[in-house]
Formats: structure tokens, C-alpha cells, sequence
């Protein structure tokens, strides 16, 4: 599950697929297991929920490389972009509505369009979460 935003601005619309993961790594108990993995670039806790292991991750990138970052962790923990949640903002909904997508095009999304590039699929579910316009 990748959190995607620019690390670092913290508390920015555009950086809420990281703030999700956060408060995902506290419901899962393992908030102070964050850590840095410099082979993917990212923050990184594991988990489990239901019987599944996750990997959450944070990309300690700009949004428009945390692809690289995605990719990467697939890579470590060989996953394929069937395996993969993106959690991001969406300009396009109103603010606080969420939706669920599986695959398709990134809707001018430039870290989904990162991952979509780097993981040569676009098959990755996406959780996205509305912060409307300015």
C-alpha cells in the first residue's frame, strides 16, 4: 500500500495518500515501526490485517518520482502492480469522498502516472481521496 504525496510537505492536500498510510500504521499498531529503506527510497512499516502481510510505504520522493520508489519496493518485496494500492489525491472529487479504481489511465495524476511508468502496468488499485479544488 503506497501512500503517495511530496515528502515531507506534511498537512497539504496533495501529500494525503502519505497522511492515509500514517493513520493506517496507527490502526494496524505498528506506527513506530516506520523505517527508512534506502534500497527503495521510502518509509517503510510491515503489517498484518486479516491474515494478509502488508507493506506500507511512503516515498521519500517528489510526487512526480514516486514511481521510482514503488516500483523498487515491488521489486524487494517481488510484487506485481495486481498487488499494489495506491492511496492519492484527486483534484477532481469533492473534498473528503473517496473511491476505489482498479487499473486504467492516471487522469493527469503525476504520481500515478510515475507508477504507471515505472511498473510498465497500469493495473494497480487506487484509493482516491477527493480534495476538491482550490
Amino acid at each position: 500500500v503506497a501512500g503517495l504525496g511530496n515528502y515531507g510537505l506534511w498537512g497539504t492536500r496533495h501529500s494525503v495518500g502519505m497522511e492515509v498510510l500514517d493513520r493506517l500504521a496507527r490502526q494496524l499498531a505498528v506506527a513506530e515501526g516506520w523505517q527508512m529503506d534506502k534500497r527503495c527510497c521510502a518509509d517503510v512499516a510491515l503489517a498484518t490485517a486479516h491474515g494478509l502481510e502488508l507493506v506500507l510505504l511512503k516515498p521519500r520522493r517528489f510526487m512526480n518520482l514516486n514511481g521510482l520508489s514503488v516500483a523498487s519496493a515491488a521489486e524487494i518485496y517481488n510484487l506485481g502492480p495486481e498487488d499494489i494500492y495506491l492511496v492519492h489525491d484527486d483534484l477532481d472529487k469533492a473534498l473528503g469522498k473517496v473511491a476505489i479504481k482498479l487499473g486504467g489511465s492516471a487522469r493527469g495524476h503525476n504520481g500515478v502516472q510515475s507508477c504507471i511508468s515505472a511498473l510498465h502496468s497500469n493495473e494497480m488499485t487506487r484509493l482516491r481521496i477527493g480534495i476538491g479544488r482550490p
